[in-house]
């Protein structure tokens, strides 16, 4: 309760917060403010191109499409491939962190120096390469951020491990003949806990942003897929006239990306204090 009074007090959070639920809900419920997901691919050539009115609040694309509910609806998929990046990095990174920061020796080694062979490489250059080898298409541009996104966590949950191995409590637990693989997950990890959940947290956001780039690049989501990415894409040939085809899909990143750093930097004040923000 004493957190959640602290959480509440930092307003940038609260705000992160509440941007972060409403992406949720409609990505969960995308009907509240949509008729006919089904429907979001139909064109209309008579309506091509018309600007932000009452009925359309986003205006129409190329196609005749309603912009505000393809918006809407690419909200899961924007959630979907974010959360999914950030799952399977974690469930890689995180181990292998462990591992590199708990024991000593050539594993240790080996794990670290793959890591930052990865990390010496532009995550973006890396996973466009990765993306194009594997095809266009969504599922790739998973794959590809996937693969060049676990390094962080690895990194991120070796230097932890590091501090918490040096603790008396861990000498005190392998004195009385703990196994490592005891040690390692139910005591170093769980104080571990709190930097990895600010790393995924503040990476929800950054893989938001980064899938949109690839989308952009043509290496991501194919059409008709109502990515925010692929919509400025498609918009940017009409600017500036038809201004509002690549604006709102470019909002709704920004919005979405400011959302998750808001978050994570109100968690990382709860983790640190010493971090906190002037």
């Amino acid at each position: 309760m004493l957190i959640l009074k602290k959480f509440l007090r930092d307003l940038p959070a609260v705000l992160g917060a509440l941007i972060v639920l409403a992406a949720v809900i409609l990505a969960i419920f995308p009907e509240l403010l949509v008729d006919n997901v089904d429907r979001i691919n139909r064109g209309n050539i008579i309506m091509r191109l018309k600007p932000p009115s009452a009925d359309m609040p986003f205006g129409t694309d190329d196609l005749g499409r309603n912009i505000f509910e393809r918006v809407i609806v690419g909200t899961r998929s924007a959630l979907t491939i974010s959360l999914f990046v950030v799952v399977v990095s974690m469930i890689v990174g995180v181990p292998l962190g462990l591992i590199a920061g708990y024991r000593s020796g050539w594993a240790s080694s080996a794990i670290m120096r793959v890591t930052d062979v990865f990390l010496a490489v532009p995550q973006l250059i890396l996973a466009i390469a990765i993306a194009q080898l594997l095809g266009r298409g969504q599922i790739s541009a998973m794959i590809a951020l996937a693969v060049t996104y676990w390094p962080f966590f690895t990194r991120t949950v070796y230097a932890e491990t590091q501090k918490v191995r040096a603790s008396l409590f861990v000498e005190a637990l392998e004195g009385y003949g703990a196994s490592k693989t005891r040690i390692m997950l139910f005591h170093i990890l769980p104080n571990v806990a709190a930097p990895v959940i600010v790393r995924a947290t503040v990476g929800m956001g950054f893989v938001i942003l980064t899938a949109a780039v690839l989308g952009f690049l043509g290496v991501g989501a194919v059409p008709p897929a109502p990515d925010w990415g692929l919509q400025i894409s498609e918009g940017r040939k009409y600017l500036p006239e038809q201004w509002w085809y690549a604006t709102f899909p470019g909002l709704a990143i920004l919005l979405l990306v400011l959302g998750f750093n808001l978050l994570g930097d109100g968690l990382r004040d709860l983790v640190d204090p010493r971090l906190r923000r002037s």
